[in-house]
């Protein structure tokens, strides 16, 4: 080891001589960032200078993180940078990562920045199986973590098989049931639109708020050996240790609350924990190597600054980030309720513009209906008039035939003088004459009349038109009404959306802020009953898929879950209430943390 030391250094030293600067990958969840540093550049510089370009003030969680070997390590912020192990290559790679965890994600991550790193790393772990989720809890994950890329569910665009090409479940859920990727994008869209009105900042929070509920969320795992030379796992995170059997990284055999812990100290590889109560007895095991004994110190010597500073008063920093958070969250509030009220707007215009051209489209049909009925109305008097025409025709040649049978009847008056019987023949025609003279009048009188009723039929049809014009009339100087209407109602509403960004401000005053505490007040009173609400929700997930799991293919994980799901215990059975209050915080700060090497 000594000899890979002295090689070690030999190599940063022989950057330094070489080199006045040295080249820094910086890798996040997000994207990759390149430094040219200076040797002389001190871990904390290039840990800030990350920090600046990330935007990131919540700085206490976070560390750079680099490989060694076969175990990982975190760079020291008191040192050089090429003064320690870091690997030999250039640029010289870090993993810009958390390095501890909330107790509370909703209550203490203030950045929008923190809690977007946090879901992303946390996510990755989830789906990398690093941490153990339930199948029924991946789901309503997998729901948020859409709702956080695509924003609020849109039938129109997320349609099926939008979610084909996304990594939304681990590959063990997958495997445990008869499923379909089609399934269970169904059964993922389904709770994803009931997340209707979130943003993503709301969205990621709640992903956190059920993934720091899972067993694993937040522990760091080390092999270990008690004094009888049995291979465990020891668990450090926000609350304390925790001792683990190998096959069951889920429910430890005993914890240690940092509140209980009186010391905790190494000496080469062995590592000794004392509790506060003197009579307890000290647990001591044995790593495998003294790098993994720094790496345990490093985590419990953090972890236990946080836990006792969350039982503090937040300091000035904190407070004034705090307030400003309380500001940004007011401020897009208020933008929401602006572009939702906005967005409510270019509805109820489009909605009236929809119903105006309705109407218009209405209006056009019955001009259309009554145009059609005066191009029937004048078919039907042209076709009257020519009826009446032939009428008359009809009865002149009648009135002609009548003349003629008349002078019939006097010709045969003259030649009646002439014989008996000729007179008596003359009188049998004359009598026929007469008879027939008679039905032509009668004839000729029926036709008069038809001619006259054909009069007054035209005139009504001429009457028809008439009304059917003044009515088409009547329709057109509506059309043009609705029309004139429908763009002035337009005008007035984009005047409105004008008005509306040109004298829009706000002011925040005492009064607003209060009200906007005891909302959040509120909130957090509601919390409890949407946990509830969350908790029948993943119940009915676990129902639904129930059916379709097989048995054979589950993780000794799983059935450890399962069990412990049965019997109601978790990693915080075995710990004892923590005392919150500022009283107990004083009580707290008094114990020693002593470390000795």
């Amino acid at each position: 080891m000594a000899s890979a030391l002295a090689a070690k250094m030999g190599f940063n030293s022989l950057l330094r001589k070489q080199a006045k600067n040295f080249s820094v990958r910086i890798c996040t969840m997000e994207s990759d960032m390149e430094f040219n540093c200076e040797v002389k550049l001190k871990g904390k510089e290039l840990f800030d200078l990350v920090c600046r370009a990330l935007g990131l003030r919540e700085t206490w969680f976070f560390g750079l993180q680099y490989n060694v070997k076969d175990t990982v390590a975190w760079l020291k912020m008191e040192k050089r940078v090429l003064d320690q192990e870091i690997p030999k290559e250039e640029p010289i790679t870090f993993q810009f990562l958390a390095k501890f965890y909330p107790e509370n994600a909703e209550e203490e991550l203030v950045q929008d920045i923190t809690q977007h790193l946090f879901f992303l790393q946390v996510k990755k772990k989830i789906l990398d199986e690093e941490i153990h989720c339930p199948p029924e809890a991946s789901v309503l994950l997998a729901s948020y973590a859409v709702h956080a890329k695509y924003g609020d569910y849109d039938p129109g665009i997320h349609k099926p098989g939008f979610l084909a090409e996304e990594e939304l479940l681990p590959k063990r859920v997958i495997n445990l049931y008869q499923m379909t990727p089609e399934m269970w994008e169904e059964r993922i869209t389904a709770c994803y639109a009931q997340h209707r009105g979130r943003t993503r900042d709301e969205a990621e929070m709640e992903y956190l708020k059920i993934a720091q509920d899972l067993d694993m969320y937040g522990v760091n795992y080390f092999l270990i050996r008690n004094k009888k030379g049995t291979d465990l796992l020891l668990g450090v995170d926000a609350l304390g240790l925790h001792i683990y059997d190998l096959d069951n990284k889920l429910t430890p055999k005993c914890s240690f609350p940092w509140n209980e812990i009186r010391n905790i100290s190494y000496s080469d590889k062995e590592f000794t924990i004392k509790p506060l109560d003197k009579k307890a007895n000290v647990f001591k095991f044995n790593s495998s190597r003294l790098r993994v004994n720094k790496l345990i110190l490093q985590l419990c010597i953090g972890n236990h600054d946080l836990f006792m500073r969350r039982r503090r008063v937040d300091s000035l920093e904190v407070q004034q980030m705090k307030a400003q958070a309380r500001e940004e969250h007011a401020r897009k509030q208020v933008e929401r309720q602006r572009l939702q009220r906005e967005k409510q707007m270019r509805e109820e215009a489009e909605r009236a513009r929809n119903e105006l051209e309705r109407r218009l489209m209405h209006l056009q049909d019955e001009a259309q209906m009554a145009n059609d009925a005066l191009l029937r109305s004048e078919q039907t008097a042209d076709l009257l008039a020519e009826k009446a025409q032939i009428a008359e025709e009809e009865a002149k040649l009648l009135a002609e035939k009548a003349a003629e049978a008349e002078t019939e009847m006097q010709r045969i008056k003259v030649t009646a003088i002439r014989g008996q019987e000729e007179r008596r023949l003359i009188e049998q025609k004359m009598i026929q004459a007469e008879m027939l003279a008679l039905q032509m009048a009668e004839e000729s009188e029926r036709r008069a009349k038809e001619a006259e009723h054909l009069k007054q039929d035209l005139q009504e049809a001429r009457e028809s038109e008439r009304r059917a014009k003044h009515k088409l009339l009547e329709i057109m100087s509506k059309d043009v009404y609705a029309v004139s209407t429908s763009t002035s109602f337009l005008y007035a509403d984009s005047s409105l959306f004008v008005m509306s960004r040109e004298n829009l401000s706000f002011e925040f005053k005492d009064t607003d802020m209060k009200r906007l505490s005891m909302e959040i007040e509120k909130e957090k009173v509601e919390y409890m009953e949407k946990s509830k609400h969350l908790q029948e929700q993943l119940n009915e997930l676990k129902t639904e898929i129930e059916s379709l799991k097989l048995k054979e293919r589950e993780t000794p994980l799983d059935i450890i879950h399962n069990q412990n799901a049965e019997q109601g215990t978790s990693k915080h059975s075995n710990f004892k209430k923590v005392p919150n209050s500022r009283h107990g915080a004083q009580i707290l700060l008094c114990l020693p943390f002593i470390i000795r090497l």
